[in-house]
This record gives C-alpha cells, sequence and structure tokens, in this order.
C-alpha cells in the first residue's frame, strides 16, 4: 500500500520541487495539492490521506491552526509541519498542536523521505536541524501555559489571521459563512482579550505572533 500524501504550501515552485522528489519514490503518492489551510483541509476530507505535509506561513488559514484541526477531525491522519525556522518557539507550537513531524525547508531531501515514512507508522520524527537542546527544551514545556496566542479559541485566530492579512468585515463574514454582525462580535471579543483596540496593533501582534508573515 502506498503512503497517500496531501502537500499544502502556498508556494508553487516549492510544491513542485516536493512532488517531483516524491515521484521518485515508490511507496509514496500525493494525492492533492493546497495552496492554503483552508483548502488543505477540504481535501484531506474528501482524500483521508494518511499523512500531509503543512506548511506553517500560508494565507486564509495558517499551517498550525490547520494541523490542529486535522489532529480533531482526522486522528488517523499524521501532520508534517514545513519550515524555515529550527528556533524552540516553532518547534514547541508545532508540537502543541499535535503535529507528528517538523522539518525545516533547507534539510536533506532524504529527512523529508525518513519523516513520512516515520510518521506513517506512527512515530514522531524531528528535522535534524532542530538541535538537541532545543527537543529537550520543547519537550518539557509542551504541557506548561501557553501563549496568549494559544489561549485564543480556534475562530478568533482565524478572524486575527484575516484581520491582519488586510480581509475587511464583510470579507471575514463571507469568508467563514456567518453575517457581518458576527464578525464584528469576534472581532470585539478579540480586542477586548488582547486588551489591543486598533487594527495596526492586532497586526503587528499577529506578525510578532508568527500568525502571519511581515510581506504578507
Amino acid at each position: 500500500m502506498k503512503i497517500r500524501v496531501v502537500l499544502a504550501d502556498d508556494h508553487k515552485l516549492f510544491r513542485a520541487g516536493i512532488r517531483a522528489l516524491l515521484q521518485t519514490l515508490t511507496d509514496v503518492e500525493i494525492v492533492a495539492e493546497a495552496a492554503d489551510g483552508r483548502e488543505a483541509l477540504r481535501l484531506i476530507t474528501a482524500e483521508h490521506p494518511d499523512v500531509v505535509l503543512m506548511d506553517i506561513m500560508m494565507p486564509n488559514l495558517n499551517g498550525l491552526d490547520a494541523a490542529a484541526r486535522v489532529g480533531r477531525a482526522f486522528p488517523r491522519t499524521r501532520v508534517v509541519i514545513l519550515s524555515m525556522n529550527a528556533d524552540e518557539d516553532s518547534v514547541l507550537k508545532a508540537l502543541r498542536v499535535g503535529a507528528a513531524g517538523y522539518v525545516v525547508k533547507s534539510a536533506d531531501p532524504a529527512e523529508l523521505e525518513l519523516a513520512i515514512r516515520a510518521v506513517s507508522r506512527g512515530e514522531r520524527f524531528l528535522s535534524s536541524e532542530v538541535s538537541e537542546c532545543v527537543i529537550n527544551a520543547c519537550l518539557q514545556r509542551v504541557d506548561k501555559e501557553q501563549t496568549s496566542l494559544e489561549k485564543l479559541p480556534p475562530r478568533q485566530r482565524e478572524v486575527l489571521q484575516m484581520i491582519a492579512e488586510g480581509h475587511s468585515t464583510k470579507g471575514i463574514a463571507a469568508q467563514l459563512g456567518i453575517s457581518v454582525k458576527t464578525a464584528e462580535a469576534y472581532r470585539g471579543e478579540l480586542m477586548k482579550t488582547l486588551d489591543i483596540h486598533d487594527i495596526a496593533s492586532l497586526t503587528r501582534y499577529a506578525i510578532r505572533a508568527g500568525l502571519v508573515s511581515p510581506d504578507r
């Protein structure tokens, strides 16, 4: 049986490179590709893959929040986070949302192959660029106090990301399938929870928290 993979990354060239790499493996098959977290969830629902390769920084719904939803809705689907960062905080966030693997994008291609096979067997895989001290620190902190971002309900994190990406209240309502009034209520609750009361400050917070990239 082939390991069925969904690839989620908003960079077409990167997806093409991963696709070319995995096409050389006889036991791995890419069954779908997504350019954002929301599209990835739709494809995962349709395809029920064994493994999802999930970029962290994606529009509409970031990889970490998408990974958390996969863990709740599809516990047999294993998520490998793909990231440019090998720092402790990034790895910790991935582990907290239930990711089974973490691969740095600068890693040797062989590591991605190992990651896919390891997580498909039910194991955990962390890139070799994630040093042993970072791994130990992350594992010790996984169950400790959450950050202010992690304490937000999933829907509020979605709204925060979309605000930071420049979506209007009407646009947020349309994307989420809710009324404008409900979208305004979410924004108000978000501002109250974070004690941040203007859009520019919310955007800066989202960037500092790693929810969106500064160049979005």
